[in-house]
């Protein structure tokens, strides 16, 4: 099963490390991965977005163009992405950022308070993470245990007090889908 995900918000939502995070995972599970992040202009206040895909097959190439499911954490990129989602793929939408519902009926369409859940636990810089969870929880594109050690590993040593922050955002995100 070949996972194709668009991630997009602006800069300094963590789209970037929510894709990395993945990635690495999926990587750590034997799959194959690609992850292919867009800077340029998004840098400047626009959209920020990374492809990745998730594959037990080798991948052909890393651009996105029919994505199983779309993340995105802000309304430019619910504008922009909705329609790249194929027919019985996923959106996910951070509900906190953005109060337009999703047009299509053709998709399964998750909204996710990423950034309430997020301040809930202390912080909104876990939003992404929130976001990450509720992608798991609905693709299994990779393990909640994965992801985890990707997480420790990121934050060890002085940064290993925000590990169980993370964790729990992962689990906040997981149980907004149902």
């Amino acid at each position: 099963m070949a996972h194709e995900i668009i991630m997009a918000g602006f800069g300094g939502q963590g789209v970037m490390a929510m894709g990395k995070i993945l990635v690495e995972a999926a990587m750590e599970e034997g799959k194959n991965v690609s992850w292919l992040p867009s800077y340029g202009p998004e840098m400047r206040g626009g959209t920020a977005n990374c492809s990745v895909i998730v594959s037990d097959e080798p991948i052909g190439a890393p651009i996105v163009t029919e994505a199983t499911a779309a993340i995105v954490m802000n309304r430019p990129s619910l504008d922009k992405y909705e329609n790249t989602v194929v027919p019985g793929g996923a959106l996910l939408i951070n509900s906190s950022l953005i109060d337009k519902k999703a047009t299509r009926e053709d998709i399964k369409v998750y909204y996710v308070p990423a950034n309430e859940i997020a301040n809930e636990l202390g912080t909104d810089k876990v939003a992404n993470i929130v976001m990450l969870g509720a992608y798991l929880q609905s693709s299994g594109a990779a393990s909640f245990d994965s992801i985890m050690n990707i997480i420790t590993h990121i934050f060890s040593g002085k940064k290993a007090s925000v590990i169980p922050l993370n964790k729990e955002a992962l689990i906040r995100g997981a149980a907004c889908i149902k």
